[in-house]
């Protein structure tokens, strides 16, 4: 009697730790979007057939195949720990007992994506969509006619399907970074360096002649895109540099290239969502409304069209960026900003019910193949929340952070792991990781009253985004507490690949 007891307690306690463990895999399933699973099923490729990941449509499809083939079970879960460390989705790490630095370390011998797949995954997230663009154009004869409308990832697998691409032989990268964006080419000879190959960027490389990739005289390009293309192609970058500097034409054209179009009909949407008071132990955020109200004036005075949220819960703020992902309106606007201001902590914010939101998964609504009227236009996100959970307090100071949780501190999460591997993303945080930020219960959040004190003052001048976020940060850095002894330093990340620089309005600043 005592061995049967035994035994149905042994087994109770095997079903408990498989439960919490598909628990936790349905957690990091509904963590990621969709460009995270096309992802996954990329890096899977060394040891799942292709037929098998055709069929995948969720994370959950893959995990299901890892487990079937024993890549995956509770007990061994670092290969699922490798595949969130390589796509940069650190803060899901902790969910299978892991963290960045500890995967770090277990790479080396129990590593199992390939050298290869990692440095195609790397190539991939630096591929903006105008270069994809001209790739599918540079090898429109070797795709076929129905899938001309390709993913980078996409586009990678369908060479490794034809044999035009494998772990040996990546030249057919070679000739489409040196003809693309020669920038690209680094990785590849990191790849061909560690694999012991000797790699010369000097080589002569084939000229994608079977692939007519000089086919520039198409409509496709403009006259300077034509006369660009073709002095690169026979040229390279040095005697470009001379022609450049002695074609004045050459360099207005350029100039423009290099700023994003903000002169359209409608400058585009800026969406406020001000968390102030929430259902459980987080403080009421006193002060909140006057940072969402300098907010409304200023970028309503920058030409934006501003909607105003208030105390909304995770699922609201999970909603409502599906419903402006999927708004036409945006085809016609040159840009989209996104203020979030609310309580944190690493890598996420609170919704008003007191769960948190991925920042990464906020921002990833928008992607081009998530928002395609948003390609290629700058979207900004600025978010007022603590990314840290030690709880500084002054007389008239308020932190955005809950009181720490010992058991359950967060990892590390940087504002670069955030924003999406792809281009024309700006995420200018209050704080730095790990640290509180500063909310005045009269006067406003720090951050936000520097970064609206600061667009008011230099748009009118001229200046670019990125160098008025500078200075937000030298305003916020000379800040300090009543007592004199805490201070607070924003840290923006980007993947803008322009200049950004707002239209000077005709009115003037509102404050």
């Amino acid at each position: 009697l005592l061995s049967v007891r035994e035994t149905v307690g042994s087994s109770n306690m095997e079903d408990d730790v498989s439960l919490k463990f598909r628990q936790q895999l349905l957690f990091i399933d509904e963590s990621l979007v969709a460009e995270d699973v096309a992802a996954l099923k990329f890096l899977c490729t060394d040891f799942l057939p292709f037929r098998k990941l055709e069929g995948v449509k969720s994370a959950v499809d893959i995990f299901q195949l890892l487990m079937a083939e024993e890549y995956l079970n509770e007990k061994d879960t670092f290969l699922l720990a490798e595949l969130l460390y390589t796509i940069k989705y650190h803060s899901l790490l902790q969910k299978l007992g892991y963290t960045k630095e500890k995967v770090q370390e277990c790479l080396h011998e129990k590593g199992r994506v390939s050298p290869y797949r990692q440095m195609l995954y790397e190539l991939s997230e630096n591929i903006t969509n105008e270069m994809l663009k001209d790739i599918i154009f540079l090898l429109k004869n070797c795709l076929p006619k129905q899938r001309i409308t390709l993913s980078a990832l996409e586009l990678l697998i369908l060479l490794e399907k034809q044999s035009l691409l494998t772990e040996n032989n990546v030249q057919i990268l070679e000739e489409i970074c040196m003809h693309v964006s020669p920038n690209l080419l680094e990785r590849v000879n990191c790849y061909k360096r560690a694999k012991g190959e000797k790699f010369r960027v000097g080589e002569t490389l084939c000229p994608l002649r079977n692939l007519h990739c000089l086919s520039l005289e198409t409509s496709k390009y403009s006259l300077s895109q034509r006369y660009t293309a073709v002095h690169t192609a026979s040229w390279g970058f040095s005697g470009l540099r001379g022609w450049v500097f002695s074609c004045p034409f050459f360099l207005s054209f350029l100039q423009k290239m290099t700023i994003y179009k903000m002169d359209g009909p409608h400058r585009g949407f800026c969406l406020v969502i001000n968390n102030v008071t929430f259902s459980k132990s987080l403080n009421e955020r006193k002060g909140s409304f006057k940072d969402a109200e300098e907010l409304e004036r200023v970028f309503t005075w920058l030409g934006l069209d501003v909607r105003t949220y208030t105390d909304l819960t995770s699922q609201e703020i999970k909603e409502l960026m599906r419903t402006w992902q999927h708004l036409q309106d945006h085809e016609d606007r040159d840009c989209f900003v996104c203020c979030i201001l609310s309580h944190g902590e690493s890598g996420a914010v609170y919704g008003k019910d007191e769960e948190l939101v991925s920042i990464r998964t906020i921002m990833s609504h928008f992607t081009a193949k998530q928002c395609p009227q948003l390609a290629e236009k700058p979207k900004l996100f600025f978010i007022q929340a603590c990314q840290g959970k030690e709880i500084q307090s002054a007389v008239s100071v308020k932190t955005d952070a809950r009181i720490p949780d010992l058991s359950s501190i967060q990892q590390s999460v940087s504002p670069s792991e955030s924003i999406p591997e792809e281009a024309d993303f700006l995420l200018g945080m209050a704080t730095i990781d790990g640290y509180v930020s500063f909310r005045h219960i009269q006067q406003g959040a720090w951050y936000i009253q520097a970064l609206c004190s600061k667009l008011q003052l230099l748009v009118p001048r001229g200046e670019d985004i990125l160098s008025i976020l500078t200075e937000v940060n030298e305003d916020v850095g000379r800040r300090v507490d009543r007592l004199g002894t805490k201070k607070q330093m924003p840290q923006p990340a980007c993947t803008l690949r322009r200049k950004l620089i707002f239209p000077i309005p005709r009115d003037a600043p509102p404050s």
